[in-house]
Protein backbone atom coordinates (compact mmCIF):
# COMPACT_ATOMS: atom_id res chain seq x y z
CA UNK A 1 0.00 0.00 0.00
CA UNK A 2 1.63 3.24 -1.60
CA UNK A 3 2.26 5.73 1.98
CA UNK A 4 1.73 9.16 -0.65
CA UNK A 5 -1.60 10.43 -2.48
CA UNK A 6 -1.17 13.11 -4.97
CA UNK A 7 -4.22 14.44 -5.67
CA UNK A 8 -3.99 17.08 -8.55
CA UNK A 9 -6.67 19.40 -10.34
CA UNK A 10 -6.62 18.56 -14.33
CA UNK A 11 -7.28 21.60 -16.76
CA UNK A 12 -4.91 24.32 -16.50
CA UNK A 13 -3.25 22.45 -13.94
CA UNK A 14 -1.60 19.24 -15.56
CA UNK A 15 -3.79 19.24 -18.88
CA UNK A 16 -4.24 22.43 -21.13
CA UNK A 17 -6.47 23.31 -23.87
CA UNK A 18 -5.31 24.90 -27.05
CA UNK A 19 -6.60 27.96 -25.63
CA UNK A 20 -4.70 27.58 -22.65
CA UNK A 21 -1.17 27.30 -24.12
CA UNK A 22 -1.31 30.55 -25.34
CA UNK A 23 -0.22 31.10 -21.54
CA UNK A 24 2.95 29.35 -22.09
CA UNK A 25 6.05 30.25 -24.30
CA UNK A 26 6.25 31.29 -27.77
CA UNK A 27 5.29 28.96 -30.23
CA UNK A 28 9.34 29.06 -31.96
CA UNK A 29 10.59 27.57 -28.06
CA UNK A 30 7.27 25.54 -27.42
CA UNK A 31 7.77 21.78 -26.11
CA UNK A 32 6.52 18.79 -27.99
CA UNK A 33 3.07 18.40 -26.99
CA UNK A 34 1.02 15.02 -26.22
CA UNK A 35 -2.89 14.68 -26.81
CA UNK A 36 -4.52 13.15 -24.24
CA UNK A 37 -8.26 14.21 -24.82
CA UNK A 38 -10.27 14.00 -27.88
CA UNK A 39 -13.78 15.02 -28.27
CA UNK A 40 -16.12 14.81 -31.61
CA UNK A 41 -13.24 13.74 -33.75
CA UNK A 42 -11.31 16.90 -31.88
CA UNK A 43 -8.20 17.22 -29.98
CA UNK A 44 -8.84 19.24 -26.72
CA UNK A 45 -6.45 19.13 -23.82
CA UNK A 46 -2.98 18.32 -24.10
CA UNK A 47 0.11 18.18 -21.67
CA UNK A 48 4.04 17.93 -22.36
CA UNK A 49 5.70 14.76 -23.73
CA UNK A 50 8.12 15.63 -20.36
CA UNK A 51 5.10 16.01 -18.55
CA UNK A 52 3.48 12.47 -19.70
CA UNK A 53 7.03 10.57 -18.38
CA UNK A 54 6.61 12.44 -14.94
CA UNK A 55 3.33 11.51 -14.75
CA UNK A 56 4.19 8.29 -15.39
CA UNK A 57 6.58 7.82 -13.18
CA UNK A 58 4.84 9.29 -10.46
CA UNK A 59 1.57 6.81 -10.85
CA UNK A 60 4.10 3.83 -9.85
CA UNK A 61 5.53 5.55 -6.75
CA UNK A 62 2.02 7.32 -5.33
CA UNK A 63 -1.60 6.82 -5.47
CA UNK A 64 -2.35 9.43 -8.30
CA UNK A 65 -6.14 10.97 -7.83
CA UNK A 66 -7.18 13.00 -10.67
CA UNK A 67 -9.24 15.47 -9.29
CA UNK A 68 -11.47 17.89 -11.16
CA UNK A 69 -15.17 19.69 -11.41
CA UNK A 70 -15.31 17.96 -15.00
CA UNK A 71 -18.94 15.66 -14.64
CA UNK A 72 -17.93 12.21 -15.21
CA UNK A 73 -18.59 12.29 -18.86
CA UNK A 74 -15.74 14.82 -19.46
CA UNK A 75 -13.51 13.09 -17.32
CA UNK A 76 -13.90 9.73 -18.84
CA UNK A 77 -12.89 11.27 -22.12
CA UNK A 78 -9.47 12.18 -20.65
CA UNK A 79 -6.59 9.31 -21.39
CA UNK A 80 -3.46 10.51 -19.10
CA UNK A 81 -0.41 8.76 -19.42
CA UNK A 82 0.66 5.58 -17.10
CA UNK A 83 -1.34 3.48 -14.74
CA UNK A 84 -5.22 3.78 -14.48
CA UNK A 85 -5.91 5.73 -11.30
CA UNK A 86 -7.66 3.45 -8.90
CA UNK A 87 -9.39 6.78 -7.44
CA UNK A 88 -10.80 9.51 -9.25
CA UNK A 89 -12.67 12.64 -8.16
CA UNK A 90 -15.15 13.72 -10.39
CA UNK A 91 -17.84 16.60 -10.18
CA UNK A 92 -15.92 19.00 -7.06
CA UNK A 93 -16.24 15.86 -5.21
CA UNK A 94 -19.89 14.97 -5.51
CA UNK A 95 -18.53 11.67 -7.32
CA UNK A 96 -16.13 9.64 -5.49
CA UNK A 97 -14.55 7.39 -8.50
CA UNK A 98 -13.40 3.61 -7.40
CA UNK A 99 -11.76 1.71 -10.55
CA UNK A 100 -14.20 4.16 -12.83
CA UNK A 101 -17.42 3.52 -11.19
CA UNK A 102 -18.50 6.04 -8.91
CA UNK A 103 -19.54 4.84 -5.21
CA UNK A 104 -23.28 5.04 -4.27
CA UNK A 105 -22.64 5.83 -0.79
CA UNK A 106 -20.47 8.78 -0.51
CA UNK A 107 -22.48 10.51 -3.64
CA UNK A 108 -25.69 9.95 -1.59
CA UNK A 109 -23.92 11.51 1.49
CA UNK A 110 -22.64 14.46 -0.63
CA UNK A 111 -26.51 15.03 -1.61
CA UNK A 112 -27.89 15.00 2.04
CA UNK A 113 -25.01 17.60 2.69
CA UNK A 114 -26.20 19.87 0.36
CA UNK A 115 -29.62 19.19 0.94
CA UNK A 116 -29.45 20.43 4.84
CA UNK A 117 -26.25 22.99 4.40
CA UNK A 118 -26.77 25.34 0.96
CA UNK A 119 -29.64 26.53 -1.31
CA UNK A 120 -31.05 24.20 -3.76
CA UNK A 121 -29.74 23.88 -7.33
CA UNK A 122 -32.78 25.08 -8.72
CA UNK A 123 -32.54 28.71 -6.91
CA UNK A 124 -29.27 28.94 -8.11
CA UNK A 125 -30.14 28.44 -12.01
CA UNK A 126 -32.84 30.35 -12.18
CA UNK A 127 -31.21 33.65 -10.96
CA UNK A 128 -28.52 32.61 -13.66
CA UNK A 129 -31.25 32.41 -16.37
CA UNK A 130 -32.19 35.82 -15.17
CA UNK A 131 -29.58 37.81 -14.91
CA UNK A 132 -27.57 36.71 -17.26
CA UNK A 133 -26.84 38.69 -20.52
CA UNK A 134 -27.80 36.45 -23.46
CA UNK A 135 -25.08 39.51 -25.34
CA UNK A 136 -22.43 37.53 -23.88
CA UNK A 137 -23.30 34.37 -22.81
CA UNK A 138 -23.15 31.24 -24.96
CA UNK A 139 -24.16 28.22 -23.02
CA UNK A 140 -26.10 27.74 -19.36
CA UNK A 141 -25.01 23.82 -18.24
CA UNK A 142 -25.86 21.92 -15.18
CA UNK A 143 -23.51 19.24 -14.08
CA UNK A 144 -24.39 15.57 -12.61
CA UNK A 145 -27.63 17.89 -10.96
CA UNK A 146 -24.76 19.37 -8.79
CA UNK A 147 -23.63 22.49 -9.86
CA UNK A 148 -24.29 25.32 -12.72
CA UNK A 149 -21.84 26.64 -15.16
CA UNK A 150 -22.24 29.20 -17.84
CA UNK A 151 -20.47 29.33 -20.84
CA UNK A 152 -19.30 33.35 -21.96
CA UNK A 153 -17.96 35.78 -24.15
CA UNK A 154 -15.21 36.77 -21.65
CA UNK A 155 -14.50 39.79 -23.66
CA UNK A 156 -18.38 40.86 -23.09
CA UNK A 157 -18.54 40.07 -19.69
CA UNK A 158 -19.02 43.03 -17.11
CA UNK A 159 -16.85 42.50 -14.12
CA UNK A 160 -19.48 43.86 -11.75
CA UNK A 161 -22.15 41.04 -12.87
CA UNK A 162 -19.62 38.67 -11.60
CA UNK A 163 -19.13 40.48 -8.37
CA UNK A 164 -22.67 40.75 -7.88
CA UNK A 165 -23.03 37.23 -8.42
CA UNK A 166 -20.47 35.86 -5.94
CA UNK A 167 -22.16 38.00 -2.91
CA UNK A 168 -25.59 37.08 -3.98
CA UNK A 169 -24.06 33.02 -4.07
CA UNK A 170 -22.04 33.68 -0.83
CA UNK A 171 -25.26 34.60 0.67
CA UNK A 172 -26.82 31.56 -0.13
CA UNK A 173 -23.89 28.66 0.96
CA UNK A 174 -22.32 29.18 -3.08
CA UNK A 175 -19.28 30.03 -4.31
CA UNK A 176 -18.63 31.45 -7.77
CA UNK A 177 -15.43 30.72 -9.97
CA UNK A 178 -14.36 32.21 -13.06
CA UNK A 179 -12.08 29.54 -15.07
CA UNK A 180 -11.42 30.59 -18.74
CA UNK A 181 -14.73 31.24 -20.55
CA UNK A 182 -16.73 29.73 -17.90
CA UNK A 183 -17.99 30.95 -14.68
CA UNK A 184 -19.23 28.30 -11.87
CA UNK A 185 -22.09 28.20 -9.29
CA UNK A 186 -20.75 25.26 -6.80
CA UNK A 187 -22.22 24.68 -3.65
CA UNK A 188 -19.74 25.09 -0.63
CA UNK A 189 -20.67 21.81 0.57
CA UNK A 190 -19.00 20.40 -2.78
CA UNK A 191 -15.56 20.28 -2.22
CA UNK A 192 -12.48 17.99 -3.84
CA UNK A 193 -11.21 17.97 -0.33
CA UNK A 194 -13.76 16.15 1.43
CA UNK A 195 -13.39 13.33 -1.48
CA UNK A 196 -9.51 13.28 -0.82
CA UNK A 197 -9.73 12.89 2.97
CA UNK A 198 -11.81 9.67 1.92
CA UNK A 199 -9.65 8.61 -0.51
CA UNK A 200 -6.51 9.18 2.14
CA UNK A 201 -8.54 7.00 4.33
CA UNK A 202 -9.12 4.11 1.80
CA UNK A 203 -5.39 4.04 0.51
CA UNK A 204 -3.73 4.67 3.98
CA UNK A 205 -2.34 7.40 2.99
CA UNK A 206 0.06 9.22 5.10
CA UNK A 207 1.30 12.16 3.18
CA UNK A 208 -1.04 13.99 0.57
CA UNK A 209 0.22 16.36 -2.08
CA UNK A 210 -1.74 18.69 -4.10
CA UNK A 211 -1.99 21.23 -6.70
CA UNK A 212 -4.53 23.30 -8.96
CA UNK A 213 -4.98 26.96 -9.92
CA UNK A 214 -8.19 27.60 -9.37
CA UNK A 215 -10.55 29.31 -6.64
CA UNK A 216 -12.56 25.79 -6.10
CA UNK A 217 -8.66 24.55 -5.43
CA UNK A 218 -8.22 26.12 -2.51
CA UNK A 219 -10.05 23.99 -0.13
CA UNK A 220 -7.95 21.01 -1.49
CA UNK A 221 -4.97 22.80 -1.11
CA UNK A 222 -5.61 23.53 2.00
CA UNK A 223 -6.18 19.92 3.18
CA UNK A 224 -3.31 18.48 1.70
CA UNK A 225 0.51 18.54 3.47
CA UNK A 226 2.00 20.19 0.90
CA UNK A 227 0.47 22.04 -2.22
CA UNK A 228 1.31 23.92 -5.16
CA UNK A 229 -0.50 26.37 -7.72
CA UNK A 230 1.02 27.14 -10.95
CA UNK A 231 1.67 31.23 -12.05
CA UNK A 232 -1.64 31.43 -13.94
CA UNK A 233 -5.47 30.81 -12.81
CA UNK A 234 -7.89 32.49 -10.34
CA UNK A 235 -5.50 31.57 -7.33
CA UNK A 236 -2.19 33.51 -8.83
CA UNK A 237 -4.78 36.59 -10.05
CA UNK A 238 -5.15 36.47 -6.22
CA UNK A 239 -1.94 36.17 -5.00
CA UNK A 240 -3.52 33.38 -2.60
CA UNK A 241 -1.08 31.34 -0.81
CA UNK A 242 -1.46 29.89 2.83
CA UNK A 243 1.32 27.43 5.05
CA UNK A 244 2.37 24.51 3.61
CA UNK A 245 1.57 26.22 -0.39
CA UNK A 246 4.46 26.73 -2.64
CA UNK A 247 3.02 29.35 -5.52
CA UNK A 248 5.08 28.54 -8.54
CA UNK A 249 6.30 31.28 -11.26
CA UNK A 250 5.96 28.82 -14.12
CA UNK A 251 2.37 29.29 -16.25
CA UNK A 252 1.03 27.31 -18.76
CA UNK A 253 2.37 23.99 -19.68
CA UNK A 254 5.43 24.27 -18.12
CA UNK A 255 3.63 24.55 -14.88
CA UNK A 256 2.31 21.26 -15.12
CA UNK A 257 5.63 19.74 -15.24
CA UNK A 258 7.21 22.03 -12.85
CA UNK A 259 3.99 20.77 -10.54
CA UNK A 260 4.88 16.99 -11.25
CA UNK A 261 8.77 17.16 -10.37
CA UNK A 262 7.35 18.89 -7.51
CA UNK A 263 4.83 15.61 -6.74
CA UNK A 264 8.09 13.37 -7.61
CA UNK A 265 10.68 15.04 -5.35
CA UNK A 266 8.11 15.42 -2.24
CA UNK A 267 7.33 11.27 -3.40
CA UNK A 268 10.81 9.99 -3.50
CA UNK A 269 11.68 11.88 -0.13
CA UNK A 270 8.35 10.44 1.83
Amino acid sequence: MNSVLVASDLDRTLIYSSAALALTMPDARAPRLLCVEVHESKPLSYMTETAAGLLTELGDRAVFVPTTTRTRKQYQRINLPGPTPPYAICANGGHLLVDGVSDPDWHRAVLARLADECAPLAEVRDHLAATADPVWVRKHRVAEDLFAYLVVERELLPEDWVKELAVWAENRGWTVSLQGRKIYAVPKPLTKSAAVREVARRSGASLTLAAGDSLLDADLLLAADLGWRPGHGELADADWTAPGISALPERGVAAGERILREFLKAARQA
